[in-house]
């Protein structure tokens, strides 16, 4: 069983149109929407859920009204500024609370309360390719790279029962958590930018971060016309690194009509040049 997680560094890039566009071309495969904090693989695959699970979050502290005696000591505490008065009222922002309980345990009349969040979920889907294992957490959450690391296992663990042989995670946007989440103890990277100054910047970002994992890495350049001096960049970058370029997608708006009708590039355009490409890519990454 091989593990490819597609990354950009950026939001915008097509990643997630490059996913979907690989799931009709892999087979014995299982998808994984490793972007929880703003998944949306689902709206091409248009999944039956199967199964619903909650996602504890971070702790959230509550004061009882009935409790408090508005002394203050929870206010000079917090080290977040999360704890305010409003109205005569102390109370806390959830959305600024860290989770961290320190003002639970000098709250002398014991009038707050820590709570684990239960408004994130992951979820088992059927789909027109195969399973899908993804996720939504609510905005503000804590906790996404463990939700990821979750969400990968539980994949892992169903492509072991079913002797699948291949995993593709849609990975998420930036370095952060939750895509150091997606990078360990995956098999290759596939590196999706755009001919952008950010684009370059942040695909530095993911190929640096990727070393330290040892992860091997191929790349495509998306939209690669719009602007050729810096696409010219992007693989000169590239081939410093010694990352190979599989392919470069031009900007094309069949990609929006696919999307208009809920499928990807390569069930909408099978004979497109870009499908053609993108057939090439899958070939060159079973092979590796």
């Amino acid at each position: 069983m091989k593990e490819f997680t597609l990354l950009s560094g950026k939001g915008g890039t097509g990643k997630t149109s490059i996913s979907a566009a690989l799931a009709s071309l892999v087979s014995e495969a299982i998808f994984c929407d490793n972007d929880v904090d703003a998944a949306d693989l689902h709206l091409i695959f248009k999944p039956e859920v199967l199964e619903k699970h909650q996602f504890e979050g971070a702790w959230v502290a509550s004061i009882k009204q009935d409790i408090c005696t508005q002394c203050g000591i929870c206010m000079d505490t917090c080290r977040f500024n999360s704890i305010h008065e409003n109205n005569g009222i102390v109370e806390v922002n959830a959305f600024q609370c860290e989770g961290c309980r320190l003002c639970e345990r000098v709250c002398p009349v014991g009038a707050i309360q820590s709570e684990r969040s239960d408004r994130n979920f992951w979820y088992i889907s059927a789909t027109r390719f195969g399973t899908l294992v993804h996720a939504r957490m609510a905005p503000g959450e804590e906790n996404s790279g463990k939700l990821v690391a979750l969400i990968r296992n539980k994949t892992k663990e169903i492509a072991q029962s079913k002797n699948l042989k291949y995993i593709i995670n849609d990975g998420p946007p930036g370095i952060g958590c939750t895509a150091i989440s997606s990078i360990t103890g995956t098999d290759h990277i596939l590196l999706v930018s755009e001919p952008t100054k950010s684009g370059l910047h942040d695909a530095i970002r993911v190929i640096e971060l990727a070393k330290n994992f040892k992860v091997p890495i191929s790349a495509l350049i998306n939209k690669f016309d719009l602007n050729a001096d810096m696409s010219d960049q992007i693989e000169t970058e590239l081939a410093h690194y010694q990352i190979p370029i599989l392919a470069r997608l031009p900007f094309d708006e069949i990609f929006v009509e696919a999307m208009i009708e809920g499928k990807n590039i390569v069930e909408f355009a099978p004979d497109s040049s870009i499908s053609k490409q993108l057939k090439s890519v899958w070939e060159y990454l079973k092979d590796k």
